[in-house]
């Protein structure tokens, strides 16, 4: 999570059970990469900025339908760390097999819902107000791929 002037920096997916949705900043491990290395990497990928991570928060889970190859659900273990900008400018991510951010923004929690946000940014939003990610996972059974 990336705060800036009360807003949180989010992107726009282009596949994936999120599409169409904000999602944050963030991805797969490479061969051999750290997790802390992997949010930096992925960061930059998919915003343009350099980052420090200051916090890592913790982690929870969520379960959604999604048809993908032979797969029915996503299970989502998402690992949230509090990051700080370093360097960069917000920019447009270059596209390559497997980048599945379109851009970089900056919203509100006014300005999101599960209509148009991932629950990581929902739960996102929730830790900002409460400072508890809580431990269960979450489960949409009504969830819609757009």
């Amino acid at each position: 999570m990336c705060l800036d002037d009360g807003k949180l920096l989010v992107i726009n997916k282009s596949g994936g059970p999120y599409i169409n949705r904000y999602d944050l900043p963030g991805g797969s491990l490479e061969d051999g990469e750290a997790l802390s290395e992997a949010m930096k990497r992925e960061f930059l990928e998919e915003t343009g900025l350099k980052i420090k991570i200051e916090e890592n928060i913790g982690v929870i889970d969520f379960k959604l339908p999604w048809l993908w190859r032979d797969f029915t659900d996503v299970h989502h273990i998402a690992v949230y760390y509090f990051v700080k900008k370093i360097g960069g400018e917000l920019s447009a991510p270059e596209q390559f097999d497997g980048q599945d951010s379109l851009e970089a923004i900056r919203v509100s929690e006014k300005d999101i819902s599960l209509d148009n946000a991932s629950p990581l940014v929902i739960k996102a939003f929730e830790w900002l107000r409460t400072g508890n990610l809580g431990i269960e996972a979450k489960t949409y059974e009504e969830w819609k791929v757009l």
